[in-house]
C-alpha cells in the first residue's frame, strides 16, 4: 500500500506502508504514468517536476519478485507561477539577490508560486506572507550572506500602543527574545509551501556565529523560522549549516515537515534539526538529519511564557525519520513549561547519536509542564551511547543551572514550579552496540514519573564500550553498559525484555511503588 502525504501542483510525498524503519526491505523502482523514474531503497519519497492538474498513476516495483503497489492522484492546479529571474535575480553566487527575491515574493498573487532555477542566490532575511508556495529546483541553493551586519533584529515582543497587548515576534530557548531575523522567516501567516530539491544554506560556517555564539545579545538567527502561522508544508528540501536551529516553528497549528534533510557538522552549537514549539498537530515524516545538537526537539516554552498563555506542545506524530550524530534523536523538553501530550514515535533509525530518545526537565520548568501520553514504537538503534533517557534534573540553559533547588535529593515541597512526567510506552525497540546504559530514568522525589511501560525491548551492548553520563545533571555519575536505571517512578512494566553484555544487574530500581516484570532475558 502506498499513502499519499502531500499533493501540489509540480510534487508529491508518498510512503510505502510497513512496519519497517525507514528503510523498505530492499531496493524497488518507481514509475509514473508507466514511465520510470528512479530507484529508492526508504520508505518516504518524492515525485518532482510533475504537471498541474495532471492524473499520475504511481507504481513501486521491485523489492520482490512479485511486489506491487499503485497508487493514483492528481496534482492542484496552478493559477500563477513564474521564475525570479523574472525579477532580476542572477544565481550567480556573487550578486545580492535579496531585493529581487522579496520584490518576487510581495508581488506574488494568492496561491501563486515562485520558482527557484538552478543557480546560487545569495540573500539576506527573507519574509514570507501566506497562500504562497517558493519551489527550489534541483541545483537551486539559496544561501545566506556571510556578514552578520546583514541580519536585521526582529524584537522579542512588541507592546500595542493603544491596548498594551505584547505581541510575541521572536523567542529563543523557552522565552521571548530579541533576535537576529532568520533566512526566511514568516509571521502571522498560513497556507505557505516550501517544496523542491534544492538547499536552503545558513552559510554559518563562514560567519562568526557558530565561533562566537556565546558573546551574542540577540539570538542567532534560524534557518527558518514560523511564528503564529498555520497550514504549513516543508518539502523535500535540503536544509544546512544554520547559525543555530535549523527549523523552528514557534505556537503554530498544522505543520507537515516531510521527506527534508538537515545537515550541519557534529560539533556545530545549537544546530538542533527541527525544533516544534508551542505548536499543535506537527507530523515529522520520511526526514534525514545530522547536527550538531537535537535531531528533533519538542518544546513549549519555559515558566515565564506558561504563566501567561497555554500553548502545549500537543499531537506530534515522528515516523519513517533517519537520525544521525546528533544529542538526542527525538528530545522532549527541557523547555516544556506549557506542556506536551500526545507525541507518537514510531518506524525511525536512529544511528551514533549520543542519546535516542530523551525526555528532559527540572524543577523550575512549573505545574503546566506536564509531559505525558507518549509513545515510541519501532524504533531501530545502532550505536547509541543510551537508547532511553527519562531525565527530571536536567541543569542546562538556565542561570539557577548550578543551584541546590535544581540538584537537591530531598523531598522538596510540591508548589507551582513542580514539573510533571506521567505515561510513557516503549514498544518494539531494537538497539545495537550501546554503550552507556539501556535505560536511564531518574525522576523527582516529591514528584515521581506515573508511569513507564517496557514491551519487546532488545538492548546489546558493545563489548569495547567507553564510559558517559546517560543524563545532563548536576554531579552526575559516569556510567558504562549499565541495564535498565529507574529511580523515582511509581509503575514500571518490562515485558519481554533482553539485554546482552550489561555488567551489574540488568534492571535497577529505587523509589519504585509498582514493579512488574515478564520475561527478562540476560546474555
Amino acid at each position: 500500500m502506498i499513502r499519499l502525504l502531500y499533493c501540489g501542483s509540480s510534487s508529491a510525498c508518498l510512503e510505502l506502508v510497513n512496519d519497517l524503519p525507514y528503510y523498505a526491505s530492499g531496493t524497488y523502482k518507481v514509475f509514473a504514468n508507466d514511465t520510470f523514474l528512479f530507484e529508492n531503497n526508504t520508505n518516504v519519497f518524492s515525485l518532482y517536476d510533475l504537471i498541474p492538474d495532471q492524473e499520475y498513476h504511481v507504481e513501486v516495483k521491485g523489492i520482490e519478485a512479485s511486489f506491487t503497489e499503485s497508487l493514483q492522484f492528481t496534482t492542484q492546479k496552478e493559477t500563477f507561477a513564474c521564475s525570479v529571474l523574472r525579477f532580476g535575480a542572477k544565481g550567480d553566487g556573487i550578486t545580492d539577490d535579496t531585493d529581487s527575491i522579496q520584490m518576487a515574493i510581495d508581488f506574488l498573487p494568492e496561491n501563486g508560486k515562485l520558482i527557484f532555477e538552478s543557480g546560487v542566490y545569495m540573500t539576506r532575511p527573507l519574509s514570507l506572507k501566506s497562500h504562497i508556495t517558493l519551489e527550489l529546483k534541483k541545483g537551486a541553493v539559496l544561501r545566506g550572506w556571510a556578514d552578520r551586519s546583514r541580519y536585521p533584529v526582529i524584537p522579542g515582543e512588541v507592546v500595542d500602543d493603544q491596548t498594551g497587548e505584547s505581541k510575541i515576534y521572536s523567542a529563543f530557548e523557552g522565552v521571548s527574545h530579541d533576535s537576529y531575523k532568520s533566512l526566511i522567516t514568516a509571521v502571522n501567516a498560513s497556507d505557505i509551501c516550501i517544496t523542491g530539491e534544492g538547499i536552503i544554506d545558513g552559510n554559518a560556517q563562514n560567519t562568526d556565529f557558530w565561533t562566537a555564539w556565546r558573546t551574542f545579545e540577540p539570538s542567532r538567527p534560524r534557518l527558518l523560522s514560523f511564528v503564529n502561522c498555520s497550514d504549513i508544508i516543508l518539502h523535500g528540501f535540503t536544509g544546512c549549516n544554520s547559525p543555530a536551529w535549523n527549523l523552528h516553528p514557534f505556537h503554530c497549528r498544522n505543520v507537515s515537515i516531510l521527506n527534508v534533510s538537515v545537515k550541519a557538522p557534529k560539533d556545530s552549537p545549537n544546530t538542533d534539526a527541527i525544533d516544534p514549539e508551542a505548536c499543535a498537530g506537527v507530523n515529522i515524516i520520511g526526514c534525514r538529519l545530522s547536527v550538531g545538537d537535537d535531531c528533533i526537539a519538542i518544546k513549549s516554552g519555559k515558566i515565564e511564557l506558561a504563566r501567561r498563555f497555554s500553548w502545549p506542545a500537543s499531537d506530534h506524530t515522528v515516523r519513517n525519520c533517519l537520525m544521525e550524530d546528533g544529542h538526542g534523536a527525538v528530545t522532549l523538553g527541557s523547555e516544556s513549561a506549557m506542556g506536551i501530550r500526545n507525541l507518537d514515535v514510531r518506524q525511525c533509525f536512529f544511528k551514533k547519536t549520543d542519546r535516542g530518545l530523551r525526555i528532559k526537565t527540572r524543577r523550575g520548568r512549573g505545574k503546566d509542564s506536564n509531559i505525558t501520553d507518549v509513545v515510541f514504537d519501532n524504533i531501530r538503534m545502532e550505536s547509541v551511547l543510551t537508547p532511553i533517557v527519562i531525565n527530571m534534573w536536567y541543569n542546562c540553559c538556565d542561570p539557577d543551572r548550578y543551584t541546590e533547588y535544581v540538584w537537591s535529593r530531598e523531598h522538596l515541597p510540591v508548589d507551582d514550579r513542580t514539573p510533571h512526567l506521567g505515561d510513557f510506552r516503549f514498544t518494539n525497540m531494537d538497539c545495537e552496540n550501546s554503550q552507556v546504559a539501556a535505560c536511564y530514568i531518574d525522576g523527582l522525589p516529591e514528584m515521581p514519573i506515573d508511569s513507564v511501560t517496557f514491551e519487546n525491548i532488545r538492548v546489546t551492548f558493545d563489548p569495547e564500550a567507553k564510559e558517559g553520563v546517560p543524563a545532563m545533571q548536576n554531579f552526575a555519575k559516569k556510567r558504562c553498559r549499565l541495564g535498565f536505571y529507574l529511580d523515582n517512578v511509581k509503575k514500571i512494566r518490562l515485558n519481554h525484555v533482553m539485554i546482552q553484555n550489561a555488567i551489574g544487574d540488568p534492571v535497577v530500581t529505587d523509589h519504585c511503588d509498582d514493579l512488574e516484570v515478564t520475561d527478562l532475558t540476560e546474555e
